[in-house]
Formats: C-alpha cells, sequence, structure tokens
C-alpha cells in the first residue's frame, strides 16, 4: 500500500478549513462567541471522522455497497416519524441524539456514493449497452430523493440527483442517453418548483429581488448589497455591516456574501480557485484509480468531487443571485456540524483511495510525464 497521499490536496485543504474558522468567527461575532467553539469542537470531530474513513480499506465500503443504500433509505425515513425526527422552520430533517442533532440528508450522500460506486464497478462494461442497467441506480436514488423531498430537502435531492447522473456519464453511460437523463430530472425538479407555492415564490422573488426586498427576496438583496460594498479588495476582516443581523445565515449558507465583503473581488476569486484546486487534485486521484482499473475507488471519488463541486457552485451561485435562493452550505466553510462531518469523512475516502493507489504504476506515469 502506497503511504504518500497528494500534498496539494492536503494544503488547499487546510487552507479551505482554516479559512472556515476565521470566516465563521467573523459572521458569528455579532451573535455569540459560542458558535466559533462549536465549529472548533465540530471541526476536530470532522478530523477525527476523516482519519478513521481513511483507515478503513475500501474493499469494505464496496462489499457492503447495499447495505450502504438501505441505511440511507432508513436514515430518511426515520427522520419523517413524528417523535424522532426534529421539526424547524417548517422542515423535519433532524435526529435528535441528545447531545448531538444528525441531519439525515448529510450522511445519506454518503451512503449513496457508497452505493452507486459499488453498483458502477460491478456493471459499468454494461452500463452503454443496457438500459435497464441504467435505469437501476437511478430508481434506487430516486428512493431517497423522494424520502428528501418528503422533509422537504429540495436543496439535498438536486445535488443527490445531479451526482449521480454525473458519475453515470463518467462511468460510460451513453452521451444521448445522458441527455436524455438530464432533461427528465431537469423536468421533474421544474414540476416540483411550480406545484409548490413556496419554491414558486422564490423563483419569482429570483427574477426582481429588489421588488421583494423586504419579503421572499430579502436575503438574496441583502448578499448582493454584500457584494458592492466589498468592491474590489473588501472593508477588511472582521470590518463587514451586512453579518450584524442584516444579512441571515451569515455565517451558514451566505458567508460566502461575508467573504466578498470583507475581502472583496480580489478576495472571493481567492476562495474559488481555491475550492477548484481542490476539486481538481479530486478528481485527479479519481482518473489514477481508474487507470490502474480500481473502478470502485475511482467512481467513488470522482463521486466525492462532483458532489463537492455542485454543492459549491450552487452556493457561489445563491449568494451572487445566479440561481434562486436555497440552503446549501459551503463546504467546510459554513458553519455546521453534519456538514463539516460528512465532507471531512468524504476527503478520508480520498485520501485512502491514495493510499491505495499502486506505486510502481505510479512511478511509471511519472516517468512518461518526464519524457512527455
Amino acid at each position: 500500500m502506497n503511504l504518500s497521499v497528494d500534498r496539494t490536496l492536503l494544503l488547499a485543504w487546510v487552507c479551505v478549513l482554516s479559512l472556515g474558522v476565521v470566516m465563521v468567527a467573523s459572521s458569528a461575532m455579532a451573535m455569540s462567541t459560542s458558535f466559533v467553539v462549536r465549529h472548533l469542537v465540530y471541526l476536530t470531530m470532522g478530523l477525527f471522522c476523516c482519519l478513521v474513513v481513511a483507515a478503513v480499506p475500501l474493499r469494505w465500503w464496496e462489499t457492503g455497497h447495499r447495505v450502504a443504500w438501505v441505511l440511507a433509505v432508513g436514515l430518511c425515513a426515520l427522520v419523517l416519524i413524528p417523535g424522532i425526527g426534529l421539526e424547524a422552520n417548517g422542515a423535519r430533517r433532524w435526529i435528535d441524539l441528545g447531545v448531538f442533532t444528525l441531519q439525515a440528508s448529510e450522511l445519506a450522500k454518503f451512503f449513496v456514493l457508497i452505493y452507486l460506486a459499488g453498483y458502477l464497478a460491478r456493471f459499468s462494461e454494461m452500463l452503454g449497452d443496457s438500459i435497464t442497467v441504467l435505469l437501476r441506480p437511478l430508481c434506487m436514488v430516486a428512493v431517497v430523493a423522494a424520502l428528501l423531498l418528503a422533509e422537504p430537502d429540495f436543496g439535498a435531492s438536486v445535488v443527490l440527483g445531479s451526482t449521480a447522473v454525473g458519475m453515470l456519464f463518467v462511468a460510460g453511460a451513453k452521451l444521448r442517453h445522458f441527455l436524455l437523463l438530464t432533461s427528465l430530472v431537469a423536468v421533474a425538479f421544474a414540476l416540483l418548483v411550480v406545484l409548490q407555492p413556496y419554491r414558486w415564490q422564490r423563483i419569482v422573488s429570483f427574477t426582481d429581488p429588489w421588488a421583494f426586498a423586504y419579503g421572499s427576496g430579502y436575503q438574496l438583496t441583502q448578499a448582493l448589497i454584500a457584494f458592492g460594498r466589498g468592491e474590489l479588495t473588501g472593508l477588511g476582516l472582521g470590518e463587514g455591516i451586512q453579518k450584524l443581523f442584516y444579512l441571515p445565515e451569515a455565517h451558514n449558507d451566505f458567508i460566502f456574501a461575508v467573504i466578498a465583503e470583507e475581502l472583496g473581488l480580489l478576495g472571493a476569486l481567492a476562495v474559488v480557485g481555491l475550492f477548484a484546486l481542490l476539486i481538481l487534485r479530486v478528481l485527479r486521484t479519481a482518473r489514477t484509480a481508474l487507470e490502474e482499473r480500481r473502478l470502485f475507488a475511482g467512481f467513488l471519488v470522482y463521486g466525492v468531487g462532483l458532489l463537492l463541486a455542485l454543492q459549491c457552485l450552487i452556493n457561489f451561485g445563491v449568494n451572487t443571485g445566479v440561481l434562486p435562493t436555497k440552503g446549501l452550505t459551503l463546504p467546510f466553510v459554513s458553519y455546521g456540524g453534519n456538514s463539516l462531518l460528512v465532507s471531512c469523512a468524504l476527503v478520508g475516502l480520498v485520501l485512502r483511495a491514495q493510499m491505495e493507489s499502486d506505486p510502481r504504476q505510479a512511478a511509471v506515469r511519472k516517468a512518461r510525464s518526464r519524457r512527455g
């Protein structure tokens, strides 16, 4: 086993985690210092989860990939049971464990990636020839997505469904099938938006947020004000005003707007570049695993990269007004225990895939690169 890991990936990850600590401290300074303490506790737990996951051989996850799907469905169903699932702001998404509340959708993402990678490792060679092989995992993911929509958690459903379609395309689904699946998923989500009045209201306010500046467009207008105040270089770390009870969820879903106000356009672009570097290194790890014919590791790490990339893109889009407002955290940066724990566990899977890489094949690739 190769014990070396990608130092560039580790450096980018550590920088993102450090940025999260600093920005949570800055954005929550008007509320309570306990947010910073809790974030540091979650970060410590997340690093521990990363180490535990990195110590588990990937063949264990591959062997139990069907069980992973059962666990995902079980968690999403359990949270809907009155008395077990906690309800807040009209949504039932959490399970009370006493000292800790578990968000079912976050852990379900982890388990669904395990299931999809195990399935694709078994049937990837048949994926382009059999429509049944292509539709079977989508039906399994649709069960989880339906339970998430019942909570409701529309954002998690979008991320999970899009990641599943992306993994199928990477595994060898034909382009026409991929386009058809993408169209069907887009139509399904569009119907869900139209049929739910509050989701439709978000679309309406998204098209002209200033017309609803004190209603459904309040969060977006305050975020845009933060971007405008930041200008090129920002007001300075800790000097932002929008976080002072003007911008809701400044320490969580809209922390990127706080970054833009305090660090400016240059700082915001640097954060985007940092995430791009991190995700590109993850995708490079996935490509290396597939080149070594370690199919489960390759598809799993591709899933991790796609999941993180989609969540980042949606968060950036919501904060800048490119996408309708939706509650999704910025991985590793936003305050939030479950998201941070699961995101760190996903990095543990990537590190394990690197550790299981064949050092002899790595030496051959490096020699070829030098000759090239």
